[in-house]
């Protein structure tokens, strides 16, 4: 009878086996990724490597890991390199993976990360080199497949928003072992044509259909353009070296064709609001000048020589006024005084006199106060109050003096 061993005893034992077998050191083995997981603290890589009938754990330590120039992902076929190894507190064997390489559709992963990684390098991927889509384009330049529904797409798009955009069309091959020299002939044919917008595009397709779109020579083709190039490859979920490369990236063709052409609805809508604004701008300016204009005027016509004389004729009128005013009351006092003076005159009249009876005697137009002053035969004038009358002295009688 066999003696009895523990199970740490046993699992040791096995591990010891394989690890001293040679040909289960650095094996490869071939499969399909299942429950594939990172340990987000150690940076170990845990998953399954199966196939149609069996499977086998596999562990990649961090360091390993970090090495991946890949993302594996569940259901894809690679081939695993390692030592295979018994875990003993589990009594589970695993791979300890040191190397993934993806098979088939991995492969051209692989690959087409390697190219992007030298492109990305280069430079051509950086966004300060890229170019802006003009809004408004006159023509836009298409390469694709003649046969393809994306050029339909874009056909019908265009028309509906923009029908006044010139469309050119330069046909090529998009799937293919010649379709990347195709497209590459295509693209600087188009960007020599003069149009604003080059679009390069083509419908879905499995990763192996797409692979000239993420090609070194058609990737540094559409960086090389001049013309603004938007890039639609594929569907939406779907993203090539291409779109990297170009100015811009349109999920599907039809969206590149939107993205190339304004609507023209749109357009008709921002220049009805433009011209609103611009009949609101116009009646505004035209208010504040007329309000300026006003303000000026109204300053012209306060200082104007206008106004002036208009104010100095008005003070002249006022001080006329005033100085009739003073010359009437200044001539009323006088004509008071005149009267007064004419009363005390003729209160002193010698005319005032005649009319108590009283007569003035005048010899030679000479008033004769006396007597002496006559002598018989002298031709006199004897003035009345009502009158006069021309006499002749016969006689003349001096009174004697007291």
């Amino acid at each position: 009878m066999s003696s009895v061993l523990t199970v740490t005893q046993l699992n040791r034992y096995v591990s010891y086996k394989i690890r001293s077998d040679l040909k289960l050191k650095g094996i490869a083995v071939k499969g399909e990724i299942s429950n594939f997981t990172v340990h987000y603290k150690s940076g170990h890589a845990y998953f399954t490597v199966k196939d149609a009938e069996s499977a086998v754990k596999a562990v990649m330590f961090s360091n390993s890991v970090q090495k991946l120039k890949f993302e594996p992902e569940n259901g894809m076929s690679v081939l695993v390199m390692g030592n295979l190894e018994v875990y003993e507190r589990d009594g589970v064997y695993q791979i300890i993976a040191s190397e993934i390489t993806p098979l088939g559709t991995g492969l051209l992963y692989t690959q087409t990360e390697l190219v992007k990684e030298k492109l990305r390098k280069s430079g051509i991927f950086d966004e300060s080199l890229k170019k802006k889509i003009p809004a408004v384009p006159k023509n836009i330049a298409v390469v694709t497949s003649l046969t393809g529904a994306a050029l339909q797409d874009i056909l019908h798009i265009v028309k509906r928003r923009y029908p006044m955009c010139e469309l050119q069309i330069f046909p090529t091959q998009v799937q293919g072992a010649e379709a990347a020299q195709s497209i590459c002939t295509a693209l600087k044919s188009a960007d020599k044509s003069g149009a604003d917008t080059l679009i390069l595009a083509r419908g879905g397709g499995s990763p192996e259909d797409l692979m000239p779109f993420n090609t070194e020579q058609v990737a540094v083709a559409v960086s090389e353009c001049n013309t603004p190039v938007i890039s639609a490859v594929g569907h939406e979920t779907d993203t090539t070296l291409c779109d990297y490369a170009a100015d811009l990236r349109a999920p599907t063709p039809s969206a590149a064709a939107e993205l190339a052409t304004p609507d023209k609805q749109d357009m008709l809508n921002a220049v009805i609001l433009m011209r609103s604004k611009l009949d609101k701008s116009i009646s505004d300016f035209i208010d504040r000048r007329s309000a300026k204009l006003e303000r000026i005027n109204i300053k012209l016509k306060a200082g104007s020589p206008e106004k002036k004389l208009s104010a100095d004729a008005h003070r002249f009128n006022s001080l006329k006024d005033k100085l009739d005013m003073l010359m009437n009351r200044r001539l009323e006092l006088l004509s008071l005084d005149i009267e007064k003076y004419v009363e005390q005159l003729n209160m002193l009249s010698p005319f005032n006199v005649l009319k108590r009876g009283y007569s003035l005697v005048e010899k030679d137009m000479v008033l004769s106060s006396n007597a002496e002053g006559l002598s018989a035969g002298d031709k006199i004038k004897i003035r009345f109050s009502d009158g006069e009358a021309d006499a002749e002295v016969t006689d003349v009688r001096i009174f004697p003096k007291d």
